[in-house]
């Protein structure tokens, strides 16, 4: 096992998949269903950027020193880990449209945002579960 504790990540990725559940199981005009599609955004954005700091500490003995992995961008921290064969050009793709829906909620925290979260939610669990195991092998 590895020393980088992914505990927090078990907690994101479990709530994450618990409000998934639920807004499966909602009727899309109640407010329930708002409650569970605003905690699933909150969920996808807590469990995306904590896989991006598990994995830039993942990428820490590939690298010189702390400062120059402290430097890395989001993306870069991807790109970087598939250079190491951590993951697949094809996760690290997958990766990159995460980010890029997350970014889009300092434009758009309404409807349009959550429906498209919603269709990235699936593989996105798949690829968090596949990258916490990452973290967790030696």
């Amino acid at each position: 096992m590895s020393d980088i504790s992914t505990e927090y990540l078990e907690k994101c990725l479990k709530t994450l998949e618990k409000s998934y559940a639920m807004i499966k199981s909602t009727a899309k005009d109640t407010i329930d269903y708002e409650i569970y599609r605003n905690s699933l955004v909150k969920s996808f954005e807590m469990t995306l950027e904590q896989s991006g700091k598990l994995l830039k500490k993942k990428l820490l003995p590939f690298f010189a020193t702390k400062r120059e992995v402290d430097h890395l961008s989001f993306k870069d921290i991807f790109r970087y880990a598939s250079k190491h064969a951590l993951i697949d050009e094809n996760a690290v793709e997958r990766w990159f449209t995460y980010r890029d829906n997350r970014n889009n909620t300092a434009h758009d925290y309404g409807q349009s945002f959550a429906e498209e979260t919603l269709k990235l939610i699936e593989q996105f669990i798949k690829d968090t579960k596949e990258l916490k195991r990452i973290i967790d092998c030696d």
